[in-house]
């Protein structure tokens, strides 16, 4: 796995998170993921303002090959859409780490302390 930030925080559903450290954060999926799929027609994201729990299924990717959900790392409140990506959804194939998906207002920041470091996340697609 070439692109694998060391920042990021990651699932083992192939989701990443970017702490802002202020109780927010900002979710996509891996590089691992769009690849997987392979080339992207179509995204649906959640409504600003949806509450969802953590593992709950909250967007959907659609590839030329498949679709697949996309399960919220953690629990919030929606508070922002990347609507270039639902405009351009090969945007995500172009660079994962850069097209976010959603923005989360946490309900409990210490669950950031149960997501994967990238070393643990490559383990889990080995």
């Amino acid at each position: 796995m070439a692109n694998l930030p060391e920042h990021l925080k990651y699932t083992a559903a192939h989701a990443w998170v970017l702490d802002h450290a202020d109780g927010t954060v900002s979710v996509g999926i891996t590089d691992h993921a769009q690849e997987t799929l392979g080339d992207l027609v179509f995204v649906e994201l959640p409504a600003i303002g949806a509450h969802v729990a953590a593992e709950a299924q909250i967007a959907v990717v659609e590839s030329v090959k498949s679709a697949s959900d996309v399960y919220a790392p953690l629990s919030g409140t929606v508070t922002e859409i990347n609507a270039a990506v639902m405009d351009n959804p090969e945007l995500v194939n172009q660079d994962a780490y850069a097209a976010w998906l959603f923005k989360l207002r946490l309900d409990d920041p210490a669950e950031l302390e149960q997501l994967l470091s990238a070393a643990a996340y490559l383990n889990t697609t080995t």
